[in-house]
């Protein structure tokens, strides 16, 4: 690349596919919440890689699958909303799981984006021996072949281990327009904090719960904003209180996220806590409280509260 370019990015996939981990990779800082558990991404998050020649804004979008819910068909909606403003397509197909139907289904979605190059991008390549990563890559190359739409390129990468990160960057920022900067130098992403913050909440409450769960669990910021003393003026010692409501769909659920006398819903205090430390710069008192909203990844006027 000779001139500078710059523009946007879509990390497509499965749920658990390594987007979120590759997002963060490139970008060098956690900027997308990761679990073990599909479909931990709720929102497209923007990680923004700057280079000398090239800024790269990243998309993060939640995993692509068959939804069962209004909320899923409303999460694939966001999906393919991102996919129509979007200068390439990355596709993340893990190394260690063979190519299934839902690869497939989400192969003929991008296919249909006649003017967006697609990228298919290996990931978790640290999970499986060298000799079966050239049968691997040849029937990713012909999943692109036989929706009629062969990949711009294919690229093995293991964000685990930062191998051929950088490569994945390079090939993602070859398909970009010339353009200057689109965000300041040293700006990592456009995520609101209080987005952040609930992401980094729900990341904790995640750790170790029944699979039911993840897909039951929203997280809303209520209120977050300095200690001020007695006459409203700052503290010296810059406390940020932050309250956060978790909401699940029934009460077996909520005793899950609290535990036995609240030890449950204190480990996943101490573990956000620290995380948000670090996002704010601040020290943080973190107050959370669960509730129960019946059936809300059903109802359009629940999840709208929620902001899906």
């Amino acid at each position: 690349m000779s001139e500078h370019v710059s523009g946007f990015a879509a990390l497509v996939g499965r749920p658990n596919t390594g987007k979120s981990t590759l997002t963060n990779a490139l970008v060098g800082e956690k900027v997308a919440i990761t679990s073990s558990r599909p479909q931990t991404t709720r929102h497209t998050v923007r990680g923004i890689v700057t280079a000398p020649d090239h800024q790269l804004v990243l998309v993060d979008t939640p995993g692509l699958h068959r939804p069962r819910t209004l909320l899923g068909q409303r999460l694939n909606d966001e999906v393919l909303a991102a996919l129509a403003e979007v200068d390439v397509v990355g596709f993340c197909l893990p190394a260690d799981e063979r190519t299934g139907p839902g690869d497939r289904w989400i192969a003929e979605q991008v296919a249909a984006l006649s003017r967006t190059p697609v990228v298919a991008l290996v990931t978790k390549t640290d999970t499986v021996p060298k000799a079966a990563m050239l049968p691997r890559l040849a029937s990713v190359s012909a999943l692109g072949e036989s929706v009629g739409r062969p990949f711009a390129d294919v690229v093995p990468v293991s964000a685990t281990t930062a191998d051929q990160v950088d490569v994945v960057a390079r090939v993602l920022a070859g398909h970009l327009p010339p353009g200057p900067a689109l965000y300041p130098d040293g700006e990592l992403t456009d995520e609101p904090e209080a987005v952040m913050v609930a992401e980094l909440v729900r990341e904790a409450a995640l750790e170790g719960v029944r699979d039911e769960l993840p897909h039951s669990l929203a997280v809303v910021v209520e209120e977050m904003a300095p200690r001020t003393r007695a006459d409203g003026s700052p503290r010296d010692d810059a406390l940020v209180d932050v309250h956060v409501l978790l909401y699940v769909e029934r009460d077996s659920q909520k005793g899950i996220i609290i535990g036995r006398g609240g030890s449950r819903l204190r480990e996943v205090g101490t573990a956000a806590r620290s995380s948000i430390e670090a996002l704010l710069g601040a020290r943080v008192h973190l107050d959370l409280r669960v509730k129960v909203a019946k059936d809300w990844q059903r109802d359009p006027k629940q999840l709208a509260r929620l902001g899906f």
